[in-house]
């Protein structure tokens, strides 16, 4: 193994920010430089502030009409914002010398494919989704069944141009493998790490949200695949049956869209959305009695279900997106869709505490001797010694 990379990590969004895909990128950053590899992160204008970094980041520049943080594709985004962040990876790559380029999801690959013959450079592409599940839910003005099959001959033509794929799980492996003729020996699953020590909170921490009542907790953007809407339904068939339950939503989206829905199932006064910095976070975990995913089409492993493992949180979830849910040890894990079922098991939790908190004791020790970002640079680091020696030869 070389004991030393130079890395360019193209990220197609906004960096760093709390949510799954800048989440990975900048942790697989941070771990890879901490192990001695040189790792240059080039991205959007937007961003949170971050204090220094072990990487360096390269931003296009300022486009003042774009400011959109929330996940999904836009016409500006991709006339405007990817053919920028094509000339910045550009100028970088002829100014630097880098191995390898590490491109994250489709617009960070096709950045990279559009480049490639003027740099002539290996692309290892990080695929934390597919197409075909996921485009289907963004408003692009286009009717649901173009978008799925634009996102279909997308999964199948895209990814199997880079040098080696890496996915965040063995379902997007087998689906590429299957459906988009992926040679196996070219693609590998590295699944995303977790900050244990940050969600390894104490016990006696644990406390109730507000004045004694039943919270339960939900974290993350508020995109349409996020399956709000069903989240919002099962709340109303557990406050139906328990009035002194409250639902905390932690989200840096806006709460808008949701807001006509929340009002006529009656439940808008029961539910407090806050926003959050990665710091706070484990601090309303903490708070929190059940942790929710309501979401259904997944391909990926949600971050939110990891940090609610780290957390200790009995965890309720539909199967599709809770794959790595052990139904009735880690959490319990529901048909999807299915909203009666998911009240229930929400209410069973609330109910039972003694088996929520072996939930949570269990999904703690589960997620502590799998996932670290450690174990991530390592499988990464052996991505791209496999690449670069291929290339060689």
């Amino acid at each position: 193994m070389r004991s030393h990379f130079k890395i360019a990590m193209v990220a197609a969004c906004p960096f760093p920010y709390s949510r799954g895909t800048p989440i990975r990128i900048f942790r697989m950053a941070e771990a890879l430089s901490q192990s001695g590899h040189e790792v240059h992160v080039v991205t959007y204008h937007l961003g949170s502030e971050v204090n220094e970094t072990p990487f360096k980041i390269h931003r296009i520049k300022d486009v003042k009409t774009y400011r959109k943080y929330s996940p999904g594709p836009t016409y500006q985004k991709l006339m405007v914002l990817d053919s920028l962040l094509a000339i910045k990876l550009y100028k970088f790559l002829k100014q630097n010398e880098i191995d390898i380029i590490h491109a994250h999801n489709y617009e960070g690959l096709l950045v990279s494919l559009f480049i490639r013959k003027q740099v002539k450079k290996p692309i290892v592409y990080d695929a934390h989704t597919l197409l075909e599940s996921e485009l289907p839910y963004y408003r692009l003005g286009l009717a649901e069944k173009i978008k799925k099959i634009v996102g279909v001959h997308l999964d199948r033509w895209l990814p199997k141009r880079a040098d080696h794929i890496i996915t965040v799980t063995d379902r997007i492996k087998t689906k590429l493998i299957q459906d988009s003729a992926v040679i196996p020996d070219n693609i590998t699953t590295i699944m995303n790490g977790v900050e244990q020590n940050h969600f390894n909170i104490k016990a006696e921490n644990n406390k109730s949200f507000r004045n004694g009542k039943k919270t339960l907790i939900f974290t993350g953007n508020l995109a349409p695949y996020q399956g709000i809407d069903l989240l919002l339904r099962v709340f109303q068939q557990v406050l139906n049956e328990r009035k002194e339950v409250r639902l905390l939503i932690i989200s840096d989206s806006s709460f808008d869209y949701y807001e006509p829905l929340a009002n006529a199932l009656n439940i808008r006064n029961a539910i407090d959305v806050l926003r959050s910095d990665f710091a706070t976070l484990p601090k309303y975990l903490a708070q929190a009695d059940v942790a929710l995913n309501p979401r259904i089409d997944c391909d990926g492993f949600p971050q939110k279900l990891l940090n609610y493992m780290a957390a200790g949180k009995p965890i309720v979830s539909f199967a599709s997106s809770g794959r790595n849910l052990v139904h009735g040890l880690t959490g319990l894990v529901i048909e999807d869709g299915n909203i009666p079922s998911f009240a229930n098991a929400v209410l069973q939790l609330l109910k039972d505490t003694a088996l929520a908190k072996n939930f949570g004791v269990n999904a703690r020790k589960y997620i502590f001797s799998r996932y670290s970002w450690k174990n991530t640079a390592e499988m990464t680091e052996a991505v791209y010694e496999q690449v670069l020696t291929a290339k060689s030869k």
